[in-house]
């Protein structure tokens, strides 16, 4: 089991919600977690000791948001395209992806997330604006990267396996 699957199941994601999420609204609103987490960090001089109940709420959201959408109408569609792809992706360990998507370019594009995310949350701690919107930036690159990646994951792989089909209306 990949540690993506693992996490997906963390998030509660089933056949069920897994489908939800593919919804572009649950996509699209699923990019205000970092902002609002990072609005509540930066508000705890104001808040006081309550901005961690904000930054709860964006925690909160993240775990939420792929339950609140319905099943979209289509899945033709490029934010639908990145949910399935995720899906394919998280079973590489039993489904033989194409061999130029075996490269290090996944890695790269989450380690470009994971750099700006840590530069974000130090940009908060020390109060740097520049740091926390050059990090907000790299975070939504290096994710938005990574999503795009499995589109392609998907569209290559779809065809060749039945329940994939099945996703594709």
């Amino acid at each position: 089991m990949t540690i993506e699957n693992r996490i997906s199941k963390m998030f509660g994601l089933n056949d069920h919600t897994w489908m939800k999420h593919a919804n572009p609204w649950s996509v699209a609103t699923r990019f205000t977690v970092l902002p609002i987490g990072i609005l509540a960090g930066w508000s705890r001089v104001w808040l006081g000791d309550w901005w961690y109940v904000a930054l709860g709420g964006s925690l909160l959201w993240m775990f939420i948001n792929p339950h609140l959408f319905n099943k979209p109408n289509t899945t033709k569609n490029w934010a639908s395209r990145c949910v399935l792809g995720e899906r394919v992706y998280l079973h590489r360990d039993k489904i033989d992806l194409p061999n130029h998507h075996k490269t290090p370019v996944l890695q790269i594009a989450n380690m470009t997330a994971g750099v700006g995310l840590l530069l974000s949350i130090y940009g908060v701690i020390i109060f740097n604006l520049p740091y926390v919107i050059i990090g907000i930036a790299l975070t939504i690159i290096g994710k938005c990267w990574f999503l795009d990646r499995m589109v392609w994951i998907y569209l290559d792989t779809k065809d060749n396996h039945e329940e994939f089909k099945s996703w594709d209306y």
